[in-house]
């Protein structure tokens, strides 16, 4: 026994039994088709009706001098016409501002993407590119809610309008209040000449139209060695969203020209103003000149002046550079602490040719840039503008001190030059006093010459490149749609709709075993107890208590045959006669069991006798039919009674005897413990070969426990789909504690499929189920293609 029991508790950790779980699965395969059948319809009409999404995609080359020019690539010593003309532009920086939603607003707003139109279906609402019916905003709200307006035709250019809290007859061209939207109205589009009776028009505010369309945006580089933008926009309409795309790639054009030639005024105008003042200077100073001619009667330089001037002519030339160089910065220094200019681009073209100050002057020239494009939408109070202010207030503060630096340096190569012209001039000392006044007035006039020259040549340069601007990028790939929608995607929603029409019914399934407490298959007692089970029953079908006759070949007639041999593996001599058939609860069949196994006893040609031991609730007699009167209770009572005056014989059988309960006592306990007891079933013993006890359940009183002393075996019986779980743990206490010798489970009430004597037993060696369910499933499922 021992054995056995240690062969049961290592059962307990097999791992899981898949041919139980298929047997299961193919149990209720007409649900898991049904829910197939249901979820892959469910599926077609989802890919039918679902509005499909096209991905639209177009490329745009940006010319990117960081990349592909060698290792001078951004370095300009000499001010190329390119770097007049502001900041060198990089492919990040330009992705960055493809996406940025400032872009996608004007996109909104030129195309009028907030207002979105539909024709009406018996299904689902089919968007309209170019509809018929055209909504205009005559006067927005403040704030404008989404709003849908439903538009459907009537006689004399009328429409009947309705919307939320909005029901009435509108004419075409007149103007009508729309609630959260503001005066509107409605008229007819000429170049669409197909008409339907009814559409439907989505109104909402450009900053969520605007939120929309930048998820479906996606603006990427690639690849990091190339200098092209892959843009790509996601819409129900291929034609509508590549327009929507190349109206983006137009607005980016047209702002890069833009912000060129707002730079390249800049500096046209900064040089105009110099030249007039200088101008005016070099004026003055020829008169000074002919002045001095004529009034020291000059008519041309002895031989003497002009060796000097000769000699001195490429310091004056180096001189007037570095001059012209002093006053640019000058001029640079004055235009920055200007403060009514504090917001405006700097001239770029004027810049020293030095690699740190052209960097500030560029990222000055794009903070300022940024910042009047955003301030076109928010105030000057926003974060966003705050924070540029900031910068452009630092990139100033950089520019003014690389100024300084650059100044003192000039400053001090002028001074040397000085030093030089001064040193030649005292080598001359021969030439007159007049000569020499006369030659300071030709290099000042120099130096104002090669000032003017430089500014011409730098306006003219200017002019000529504001008149050739170009973006810097160009559009390599026109947006253009697939030809088929990436979604929805038919082959994945058809796999995903097998997928859970599998999933349901399993799921169900698999939950519904984990949250019913009732024992359910032999796996379920098996895992709980290592009490063997040694009897199946299968479900009565007919209302009679008895099932065994003498000719019965049924298969509830042929399991407790079965039992009956089992049993005679546990009651191996014959002093082994009693048989104790106890339960967890009431309802779980002790009295049709008894009833039977007796009746099956009697039948081998044995004498049984059936005992009603269950004081407290009798039911066998009542089943029998016979009269309850007289029985054990009277027999304890009455000490003149004998056993043959509680033995009553049954009709069911001639071998077949019983002895019942009578009359309910108020002490049944106490009346079991009666030496009286021990004496009756010794005395019953020596004249029946087997004695079966209808017993009170055990997980609700302990007479049965009581009545187990005199028992040779224990019938625990377990009604499927009606005992919990939790009850089996009281089979395995009584077997761990021996409270209860030799205990042996039967299984009664199983309706399983593919149970029948000489067609496998489901339960016992089918591995098959206890569900219950089989027969009225298959009648339903049987009804329900009928119909």
């Amino acid at each position: 026994m021992n054995k056995i029991i240690e062969n049961r508790v290592s059962d307990k950790d097999e791992p899981l039994d898949i041919k139980q779980i298929v047997s299961r699965l193919l149990y209720n395969w007409y649900w898991i088709l049904l829910s197939v059948i249901i979820c892959v319809i469910l599926a077609v009409l989802y890919a039918r009706y679902k509005t499909p999404s096209y991905k639209i995609a177009a490329r745009v080359l940006v010319n990117d001098e960081k990349k592909g020019s060698g290792l001078m690539a951004g370095s300009d010593i000499l001010g190329d016409l390119g770097g007049l003309l502001g900041a060198k532009s990089t492919v990040d920086n330009e992705a960055e501002i493809l996406r940025t939603r400032y872009l996608m607003e004007q996109v909104v707003k030129d195309m009028g993407l907030n207002i979105t139109n539909y024709r009406r279906g018996r299904v689902k609402n089919t968007e309209l590119y170019k509809s018929p019916v055209v909504l205009k905003i005559v006067s927005a709200e403040d704030t404008i809610k989404e709003t849908n307006v439903d538009i459907e035709f009537l006689k004399n250019d009328q429409l009947a309008v309705s919307s939320k809290k909005l029901d009435t007859v509108v004419h075409l061209d007149k103007p009508f209040k729309l609630l959260h939207v503001g005066t509107v109205l409605i008229s007819r589009n000429p170049a669409v000449k197909e008409l339907y009776t009814k559409y439907r028009v989505n109104v909402t505010s450009v900053d969520s139209k605007v939120a929309d369309l930048m998820e479906d945006l996606a603006v990427e580089v690639r690849n990091k060695l190339i200098t092209i933008v892959d843009l790509s926009l996601n819409h129900p309409i291929p034609k509508k969203g590549e327009d929507i795309l190349n109206k983006l790639i137009e607005n980016y054009v047209q702002g890069n020209v833009k912000d060129k030639n707002e730079i390249a005024d800049s500096t046209v105008k900064f040089i105009q103003n110099r030249l007039s003042f200088i101008g005016k200077e070099l004026g003055d100073l020829e008169g000074n000149i002919q002045g001095f001619k004529q009034k020291n009667n000059l008519a041309d330089m002895t031989e003497q002046s002009k060796l000097l001037v000769q000699t001195t002519g490429q310091y004056v030339s180096d001189l007037s550079k570095t001059e012209t160089q002093i006053s640019i910065l000058k001029s640079l220094q004055e235009y920055l602490k200007d403060g009514t200019k504090n917001k405006r681009v700097l001239p770029s073209s004027l810049v020293p040719a030095d690699l740190v100050f052209s960097s500030a002057v560029e990222k000055f020239n794009a903070l300022t840039l940024e910042r009047a494009r955003r301030l076109i939408g928010v105030t000057e109070a926003n974060p966003a503008i705050v924070l540029i202010d900031k910068e452009i207030a630092n990139a100033r503060a950089d520019i003014e001190a690389n100024l300084v630096t650059t100044l003192d340096a000039f400053t001090i190569t002028r001074n040397r030059l000085s030093n030089q012209m001064k040193k030649a001039e005292t080598q001359v000392r021969g030439v007159p006093e007049i000569e020499r006044n006369y030659l300071n007035l030709a290099r000042q006039q120099q130096i104002k010459q090669e000032l003017y020259l430089f500014l011409m040549q730098k306006s003219e340069e200017t002019a000529i490149s504001k008149t050739s601007n170009i973006s810097n990028s160009r559009t390599i790939d026109p947006p253009k749609s697939e030809v088929k929608p990436f979604n929805p995607k038919k082959g994945m929603i058809y796999i995903v709709g097998v997928f859970m029409g599998l999933l349901i019914p399993i799921s169900t399934i698999y939950l519904k075993d984990i949250l019913n407490d009732k024992i359910h298959t032999k796996a379920d007692i098996s895992k709980l107890t290592a009490v063997p089970v040694i009897g199946e029953i299968s479900h009565n079908e007919e209302d009679s208590n008895l099932v065994v006759a003498n000719s019965s070949r049924s298969a509830v007639s042929e399991q407790f045959r079965a039992l009956r041999t089992n049993l005679s593996f546990y009651m191996k001599t014959k002093e082994e006669k009693v048989i104790l058939i106890t339960s967890s609860m009431a309802g779980e069949g002790k009295s049709f069991a008894a009833i039977n196994l007796g009746n099956v006893l009697a039948l081998s040609n044995k004498k049984v006798l059936l005992m009603e031991l269950d004081l407290r609730k009798p039911g066998l007699s009542a089943k029998l039919g016979i009269s309850n009167h007289e029985g054990f209770t009277n027999y304890i009572i009455d000490a003149g009674l004998t056993a043959k005056d509680v033995v009553k014989p049954l009709s069911i059988h001639r071998n077949l005897s019983i002895v019942s309960s009578g009359p309910v006592p108020p002490n049944p306990a106490e009346m079991l413990l009666d030496d009286r007891t021990k004496e009756l079933i010794d005395d019953l013993k020596q004249q029946f070969d087997y004695i079966i006890i209808d017993a009170p359940p055990i997980g609700i009183v302990a007479d049965a426990q009581l009545i187990a002393v005199h028992a040779d075996v224990c019938l625990y019986l377990v009604r499927q789909n009606y005992t919990a779980k939790q009850q089996i743990n009281i089979i395995e206490e009584l077997s761990r504690s021996e409270k209860m010798k030799n205990i042996g489970i039967v299984v009664n009430d199983i309706d399983g499929h593919g149970y029948g004597y000489g067609y496998g037993y489901g339960y016992g060696y089918g591995y098959g189920s206890y569900d219950d369910s089989e027969s009225k499933n298959k009648k339903w499922f049987k009804k329900l293609f009928k119909s």
